[in-house]
């Protein structure tokens, strides 16, 4: 081994262009930059979604609707998924709870029971909403529907 042959570590180095380094070094001058305008200047950085002049996309897509910040939504859950879990767990109250620990609601959601199917069982309800079919279902097999 002799001075000849000696090279620097494995990714030691990079090979990137050195600019702003005299007219020698040939990336002098403007640095790469072209001549005059925004992107010439030192802190330069271009809005978000700015094209150019051109009108951004943002404003050229047309909107329409209201999105209400106040919207609450439930989670649905219908009468014949009541009677069911009531079955399989053999159950006579079911509340939200008992719907987060058998996976058809999460912690956070607000649940309300829908009327689609038919209830067989006496069965006291807890939920955040009820729809008029779902109430009337439950209260003819003499259960109770209670709002939380």
């Amino acid at each position: 081994m002799d001075l000849s042959n000696l090279k620097p570590a494995e990714g030691s180095t990079r090979n990137r262009k050195r600019i702003a380094r005299g007219q020698g070094s040939g990336a002098g001058g403007t640095s790469t930059r072209g001549h005059k305008g925004a992107k010439s200047r030192s802190g330069y950085s271009k809005k978000k979604g700015f094209e150019g002049g051109q009108m951004p996309l943002f404003r050229r897509v047309p909107k329409f609707g209201f999105k209400n910040i106040n919207r609450k939504e439930f989670r649905g859950i219908n009468i014949d998924t009541l009677q069911k879990l009531a079955d399989e767990n053999k159950l006579t109250s079911i509340d939200v709870d008992t719907l987060i620990n058998n996976g058809l609601a999460n912690k956070k959601d607000l649940v309300k029971i829908l009327g689609r199917g038919e209830l067989t069982v006496k069965l006291e309800v807890k939920a955040h909403a009820f729809s008029a079919s779902a109430v009337k279902a439950i209260e003819s097999q003499g259960g109770t529907a209670t709002k939380m």
